[in-house]
């Protein structure tokens, strides 16, 4: 599987040339499917080799950093299975959020309850959601 396409490179790198601090959405969500690593990526160095994102390696501390893309390209699991990219996975917090709830979790998530208590926690606004099904 073709890890970062031609379409998620450009916008990655865009996003790492970015001239001021950001709190990117993150562009991409690759995982190891036999295994607890996660990382949601949201910028590309112009080396085309460094990513930075939240990064999850299954020890319950999450963290925001860099890994490098030729590194995850050459992991070769059982069966020979490598790192692969989350087909479904779309952003609609900015990384912030994802890292508050990935340190509330103790891994990264996508339970909307986590995610908008994060975006609560960091006074971020989300208008666009639809009402929390539990409220």
């Amino acid at each position: 599987m073709i890890l970062i396409t031609d379409e998620l490179r450009a916008r990655l790198l865009a996003n790492g040339a970015a001239k001021i601090e950001t709190d990117h959405v993150p562009v991409v969500k690759l995982f190891n499917p036999v295994g607890a690593a996660t990382w949601l990526l949201s910028e590309l160095d112009a080396d085309g080799d460094t990513l930075f994102g939240l990064c999850d390696l299954g020890f319950g501390y999450p963290e925001l950093g860099s890994v490098s893309l030729a590194e995850l390209q050459a992991v070769k699991g059982p069966l020979g299975l490598g790192i692969e990219r989350d087909l479904c996975f779309r952003a609609r917090f900015p990384l912030s959020v994802y890292s508050e709830a990935a340190r509330l979790a103790g891994h990264i998530t996508e339970a909307e309850r986590l995610l908008r208590q994060a975006a609560a926690a960091l006074e971020i606004p989300t208008p666009e959601l639809p009402p929390d099904r539990a409220e």
